[in-house]
């Protein structure tokens, strides 16, 4: 009977002896599970992701090329304080258009435009244009009247080929 418990006593303590035994090859396993998933991931990433960006890139369609209308040009003499001398504004403009198609729809409308631009700029004065703020400010506030203008149509911004001031 003391043999029998010597044994037990011998086999308890071999269990124990294999419980961390047990434990590193359990830990040792969800290493290697997490490496082989791991690496599946980065070639699903690497290898396979870029052939779904490509293709919807090729899906996309390229984008149009803006259109391009000019209007007539425009010189004006500004508004001055009495006993001022003249100063005259001259100004080349071209309105951008996002299809080409919005060329004919907006030309009946030009004579329309060209009448707001006038009454726009006849009312400022040469210090109103000073430095490429001044210039700023006068191309966004032509943008917005002339989008007011041609709608339904929408011009994507007003470009000055040519400013004089005088």
């Amino acid at each position: 009977m003391a043999e029998n418990e010597a044994e037990g006593g011998g086999a308890a303590e071999g269990a124990e002896a294999a419980a961390p035994k047990s434990k590193f090859k359990l830990i040792l396993i969800i290493v290697g599970a997490l490496v082989v998933l791991g690496g599946g991931a980065a070639t699903w990433f690497l290898f396979f992701r870029h052939g779904e960006d490509e293709h919807h890139a090729e899906v996309a369609p390229p984008p149009k090329p803006p259109a391009f209308v000019e209007v007539p040009d425009m010189m004006v003499n500004l508004a001055g304080a009495p006993g001022e001398r003249v100063q005259y504004l001259k100004l080349k403009i071209v309105l951008e258009l996002k299809e080409e198609k919005q060329i004919e729809a907006i030309k009946p409308s030009m004579p329309r435009v060209t009448d707001i631009f006038q009454t726009y700029v006849r009312e400022l004065r040469s210090s109103d244009l000073n430095g490429s703020a001044g210039v700023f400010r006068l191309k966004e506030e032509l943008t917005k009247r002339v989008n007011a203008a041609v709608a339904p149509i929408q011009v994507s911004a007003v470009l000055f080929k040519e400013v004089v001031l005088q």
